[in-house]
């Protein structure tokens, strides 16, 4: 976690506008309204555009499988510093196929051993997009067993969790109850 308290105050669920309401409807429907949401809750606009990207990426229009999938947000919060999403997505990656060493062996990222030529590729291509934004020759093409929505899907996801990290990091999103803080990612400065 970069900050230990937000800069930005989660809505209370008791008082909110119309607008937030509005915003917040599957949520507040599901009975599952975590921190990330009661924040991005206070621009309202915004959240409701970003619950139409966000469920692209987390649904099955999103052609990358749900393990590889999170093997990439995962390693996308990491470099990204981000206690939060790491924390919510070791829950995902874990119910979607990563092993608890494979989710630990993410921090390392593809130089770790053990990683099968699928993984290191997936991870090797995260690495870029979060370090220089592009994707090198050597890389995309190591992608080879993935078709072409597979490759855009590969960036729209790390692209997608890119931009929630910086969010999270910036508002000072905490994290929501029952979640604990990876020691590796209390980055408080």
């Amino acid at each position: 976690m970069r900050l230990s308290a937000p800069r930005i105050t989660p809505v209370d669920l008791d008082d909110l506008t119309e607008d937030q309401r509005e915003a917040l409807a599957p949520f507040l429907k599901s009975g599952w309204v975590i921190n990330i949401f009661k924040t991005l809750a206070r621009a309202p606009r915004a959240l409701k555009r970003f619950n139409v990207w966000a469920g692209y990426v987390m649904s099955d229009k999103n052609a990358l499988t749900p393990r590889d999938r999170e093997l990439v947000i995962l390693r996308t919060g990491y470099l990204c510093g981000s206690g939060y999403e790491w924390s919510q997505h070791v829950t995902i990656g874990l119910r979607e196929g990563l092993t608890e060493d494979e989710v630990e062996r993410i921090k390392a990222g593809p130089e770790a051993a053990a990683w099968s030529a699928r993984d290191v590729a997936l991870l090797q291509a995260t690495d870029e997009l979060v370090r220089d934004h592009f994707i090198s020759d050597r890389s995309w093409s190591a992608l080879d067993f993935l078709n072409e929505k597979q490759r855009m899907d590969v960036v729209f996801t790390t692209a997608q969790y890119t931009q929630v990290s910086m969010m999270l990091n910036s508002f000072g999103v905490q994290l929501d109850k029952g979640q604990s803080l990876d020691p590796d990612l209390d980055r408080r400065g």
